[in-house]
């Protein structure tokens, strides 16, 4: 043997036995570099191609079966950035996130997204609903509760929380959000955020969480919804922007777009708010999905003549993701090619949805591991948790002659009759965006209180009306057998479809035929206990004075009947608070605590109806009493960068245990931008034992809680007068310079 053949055949050998030497592992599959290393050099071997895809989402779901994994991924991509997977099982998922880690060149995972709002099976109370609990806790447990099961499902993503600031009733979409307030729509985002994320997005039991919909949807024209919205800048930045900072500084990994047209350019091509303010400012570093189709509607928008200009312009606004537009993946390269969309946008908007998919994990766990449906759904816990906040939700409008609750401490049997369309009507009782919850899953109301007040009281059973329609049949059995018992309670109100997207309502006061029905069974005598499940605030002017007593429920989801039926009977004590405002009439929408003052106070009012609504933002009664110490701070004079203390004393001088929220108000008479006429700053919820007093604190930091913010964002904090508020009492703070 020569010495050519002896050295080739030595390399032949050495190349068998040492294989991996000839073939290195990526750096980007190195789990042990930092993401940031990772992602740079997974971009840098990316095709052009490729990256558009990564900006694409297409859905699976709904019909696909596993077994047809084949025919489906046939019409999606398997590089494309993402799905919204309907499905609920993790088989179909796993079999597509197979051919995109096992059959493609560069093994990019997908990310699956769903819309996991208010629970996934275990579908508690609607968001509206949640903020008047005022219980930041209980809101962070119940999105982990959802964020287990979604994730445990196949879902790494999910499209909440929704934090529009809402003030108009006819809104659907009010019911998705955390009502009227800035502060409070932040606090609650806040509390979302942490339970969907937690503090490890790897740990297979958490999802990204999504602000939506950026930004000032909420303020939709005549409650009309996907409309244009005028915004001023200074609106934009004082109501509107203020709970989407807070997500951000949370650590949400994503926010969607808008479908609303700010003041002349619509949400999701709008470079100011998208890349300016979230971005630049912001320091944003995950990625903003469109709404649904929402870069293709430029062109019903008025802003892109066709679907390549939509791409161009959404793009460069800074969408990074089309959801369903399929304006991206068609007409992206040729954009970039002709010098439209510069390859630096293009490779921003891939490096941050591949962050986030190097901070969820999906390179190193791109499957769900299978479970049964007992190991994910409806756990004891989960259930538990939904029943408090539910619980936590219900508000007390109304108790006249303290009717409520009907199980009194003498421990007389009363005869209850009961009636409405919400007896036997679970499935309402779930409201919109109900995740994969199902009707059985729901305690109905009528089972809850045979369980509720069984052995406490005689209950009698009437159908009554229907939702809404002529049917006044069954009135007059009604009506008689109202006159047989002591009080009379009536579930009334909404199917859940009456809210939610695309669900706008001309008035919202109760149907006519439930309005009547009400009347119908006063001419009975007896006491009226009026319950309400709605997603929006109600408009009660006409039937307010016929009841005794009004308790809003909500819809709370998988709980159902069995909260209320507590409230009803005494064993649960109501602690809600409204987180929105009731108006007296329709008429008066939009309606809001936090107003700015008028030019002439004390006229310029309705001549027709009262100009003050039915029941105010923070509204809520209890079983017990609570009175308020003195407010005292601190100091009441600091320079701008001294601190102080606010406290009250609130003791429970009832016979029963209840939880009180304290909302902290603030207010600045005189400021070169007028302020609203109060603000919230701060809320606090204790359990208090009947007898039992407790201080509640707020610590201010005036920088924080008593600045403004100008048309541009700019903070600032002027010297002089402010007030700090609760309750009926306000004591004087004055700011000097430093």
């Amino acid at each position: 043997m020569n010495k050519t053949t002896f050295f080739g055949c030595l390399l032949l050998t050495c190349s068998l036995v040492f294989p991996a030497r000839a073939q290195k592992t990526p750096r980007y599959k190195n789990a042990a570099l930092p993401v940031e290393e990772r992602v740079t050099d997974l971009l840098n071997r990316m095709t052009l191609e490729e990256k558009i895809l990564q900006l694409n989402q297409y859905t699976l779901g709904n019909n696909n079966n596993v077994n047809n994994v084949g025919e489906v991924a046939g019409k999606i991509p398997a590089e494309v950035g993402s799905v919204i997977y309907y499905n609920y099982m993790p088989q179909l998922r796993n079999a597509l996130q197979k051919r995109a880690v096992e059959e493609t060149r560069l093994g990019i995972p997908l990310l699956f997204g769903y819309d996991v709002i208010h629970g996934y099976r275990t579908v508690y109370p609607i968001s509206l609903a949640q903020a008047c609990s005022w219980n930041l806790d209980l809101v962070e447990q119940a999105c982990g509760v959802a964020a287990l099961e979604a994730r445990r499902s196949g879902v790494d993503w999910t499209f909440s929380p929704m934090i529009d600031v809402a003030r108009d009733g006819r809104w659907g979409r009010i019911s998705e959000g955390y009502g009227e307030d800035p502060y409070a729509n932040a606090a609650f985002c806040v509390a979302s955020v942490k339970g969907y994320q937690g503090n490890d997005l790897t740990s297979g039991d958490q999802v990204a969480a999504c602000l939506k919909h950026y930004v000032g949807y909420g303020a939709s024209e005549a409650g009309m919804d996907y409309v244009y919205t005028e915004v001023s800048h200074q609106t934009l930045w004082d109501t509107y922007l203020p709970p989407y900072e807070a997500g951000i500084k949370a650590g949400a990994q994503t926010v969607m777009s808008s479908f609303n047209d700010i003041s002349g350019v619509p949400g999701s091509g709008n470079p100011y708010t998208l890349t300016e303010i979230l971005k630049s400012r912001w320091g944003h570093d995950g990625f903003v999905v469109s709404d649904w189709g929402a870069v293709k509607q430029l062109m019903d928008q008025g802003m892109a003549a066709d679907s390549a200009e939509a791409a161009r312009i959404g793009l460069n606004a800074g969408v990074e993701m089309d959801m369903m537009g399929r304006c991206y993946d068609n007409y992206l390269k040729t954009l970039v090619e002709t010098g439209k969309v510069p390859m630096e946008r293009i490779d921003d908007a891939v490096r941050r949805i591949l962050r986030v998919k190097f901070r969820l994990g999906l390179f190193e766990r791109p499957y769900t591991p299978e479970s049964s449906l007992e190991e994910r759904f409806l756990l004891p816990q989960s259930r538990q948790i939904a029943e408090r906040l539910a619980e936590e939700t219900i508000v007390l409008l109304k108790n006249k002659d303290d009717v409520l609750p009907l199980c009194q401490e003498n421990g007389v049997r009363k005869t209850v009759a009961v009636m409405g369309p919400l007896l036997d009507a679970s499935v309402e009782l779930l409201g919109s965006w109900s995740g994969h919850g199902r009707a059985e899953d729901v305690y109905s109301v009528r089972k809850a209180l045979e369980e509720e007040f069984a052995g406490k009281a005689e209950l009698l059973f009437a159908a009554g009306c229907p939702f809404d329609g002529n049917d006044r049949s069954g009135f007059a059995a009604a009506v008689e057998t109202a006159r047989r018992a002591d009080v009379v309670v009536l579930f009334m109100g909404e199917r859940r479809g009456w809210s939610g997207e695309n669900s706008v309502r001309s008035t919202i006061e109760l149907p006519a035929v439930q309005e009547d029905f009400i009347a119908e069974v006063k001419k009975a005598g007896k006491p009226i206990v009026l319950v309400l499940s709605s997603g929006r605030p109600l408009a009660l002017a006409r039937v307010e004075p016929l009841c005794d007593a009004i308790v809003e429920m909500w819809q709370p989801g998988v709980p159902g009947g069995r909260p209320v039926a507590g409230v009803l009977s005494g064993r649960v004590n109501p602690s809600g608070k409204l987180s929105v405002t009731f108006p007296y009439a329709t008429g008066q929408i939009p309606i809001y605590y936090n107003r700015r003052k008028s030019a002439r106070p004390h006229i310029g009012k309705y001549q027709d109806i009262p100009s003050e609504p039915l029941y105010t933002f923070g509204h809520g009664l209890s079983y017990t009493d609570f009175q308020y110490g003195d407010l005292t701070l601190s100091k009441t004079s600091v320079k701008r960068g001294e601190k102080l203390v606010a406290e009250v004393t609130v003791t429970n001088a009832g016979q029963r245990d209840g939880a009180e929220v304290v909302q902290w108000f603030i207010s600045d008479p005189y400021c070169s931008i007028t302020r609203p006429n109060r603000e919230l700053k701060h809320f606090e919820k204790q359990l208090l034992k009947a007898g039992e007093t407790r201080t509640f604190r707020f610590e201010i930091d005036p920088m924080r809680d008593l600045s403004f913010v100008d048309a541009d964002g700019r903070r600032f904090l002027e010297t002089g007068d402010y007030y700090i508020q609760v309750g009926a009492q306000k004591v004087k703070l004055v700011i000097t310079e430093d």
